[in-house]
């Protein structure tokens, strides 16, 4: 039976916002709104993680110029030219001259670019209204006093993710305070017309495991990248809502130098530059029989993975290592040693782009 719509005007809701399927667009009718395509989009949260000296740091400070100046970035379009805010929970003067840096190789002087040195606590609700009064003082500052918040600071970077945890009292290692930054950190973008949100961290012990600290961060995000690498880095998607995991770009560290000081050194700062891929690895040309069914199970597990306890669990029910338990430890070694599966929040995968 057919509905009949009602001729009354319907009361203003009093609930949360809704949109009704009918309303719902085709994404090819509604476009994700990317600000460098393919990696950073309004209203979502990145997550870039990597070791003590992965040059993380720098790479965001790259990022950060590149999209306040409107220029591509190794090789991904720029989408939209917008401000960028950099709150710099720790070493700032290092963010600072790096900004500097890199503006200076590429010839370009004024820029929407605000560094925050300052210790934020998102951990607690409250703590909220400074960040977003930084904001609006910021993008005051970037587009005049009647700036139209639609043309506001479209990024915001948190570097680092650990200090902004710990800053309000929060352990990364529980995921209720990792939580609850998360839900701040989208009430910020709620209220400033949904910035994309950059947050920079570390990863492990083991840094092919993933964000130090709990993996609700891995959930979270809609986007996170790896960054692995001796002399040539590599930064790697580990987990995107949308696009295919694997490796994004590779770059390398570069020294600029700003002048002498008064004892005649140089005066330098680390920044990073394009470089190729390092060569993969080689395979060794035949896998065993055992470690053939072990990566099999786990890449008929698809795009989910498995938990090293179901991995080993369905490697016993055809056979493997059920007198030993260390081969299946050696088995799974030796699929990681040829960069044929990674672990991250808990699940193993088959590494596709390994």
């Amino acid at each position: 039976m057919r509905m009949r719509t009602p001729d009354v005007v319907q009361a203003r809701p009093k609930g949360f916002g809704f949109e009704l399927f009918g309303n719902i667009r085709c994404p090819t009718e509604a476009a994700k709104s990317h600000i460098i395509k393919g990696i950073f989009a309004y209203d979502e949260t990145s997550a870039w993680v990597g070791p003590p000296g992965s040059l993380k740091s720098a790479l965001l400070a790259d990022a950060a110029v590149a999209i306040a100046s409107g220029s591509d970035w190794f090789g991904h379009r720029n989408k939209h030219q917008t401000g960028v805010i950099y709150f710099a929970l720790e070493r700032a003067d290092l963010v600072r001259r790096r900004l500097l840096a890199i503006a200076k190789t590429k010839g370009l002087e004024r820029l929407p670019i605000a560094v925050v040195p300052a210790v934020v606590d998102l951990v607690r609700p409250d703590s909220v209204r400074k960040v977003l009064d930084t904001i609006a003082d910021v993008e005051a500052e970037f587009y005049g006093p009647e700036y139209d918040k639609a043309t506001g600071a479209g990024v915001v970077i948190f570097d680092t993710w650990a200090k902004l945890i710990a800053a309000g009292g929060g352990d990364e290692n529980q995921a209720k305070d990792q939580g609850a930054i998360f839900a701040n950190i989208q009430r910020i973008k709620n209220v400033t017309g949904g910035p994309h949100v950059a947050l920079i961290g570390h990863t492990g012990k083991e840094a092919d495991r993933g964000p130090r600290g709990s993996s609700a961060i891995v959930g979270d995000v809609d986007l996170l990248v790896t960054i692995s690498g001796e002399e040539i880095k590599t930064a790697t998607i580990s987990k995107a809502n949308d696009a295919p995991e694997g490796p994004l770009f590779s770059f390398k560290s570069k020294v600029h130098e700003f002048g002498l000081d008064e004892d005649g050194d140089a005066i330098t700062v680390n920044i990073v530059e394009p470089t190729e891929a390092p060569a993969p690895a080689a395979r060794s040309a035949k896998l065993s029989a055992n470690q053939q069914t072990f990566f099999r199970i786990l890449h008929d597990a698809g795009d989910a993975g498995l938990t090293l306890e179901e991995w080993n669990n369905e490697a016993k029910a055809v056979g493997i290592g059920a007198n030993r338990k260390a081969t299946l430890h050696d088995l799974r070694k030796a699929l990681e040693d040829r960069s044929m599966v990674r672990e991250y929040g808990g699940r193993w995968k088959v590494n596709h782009g390994g």
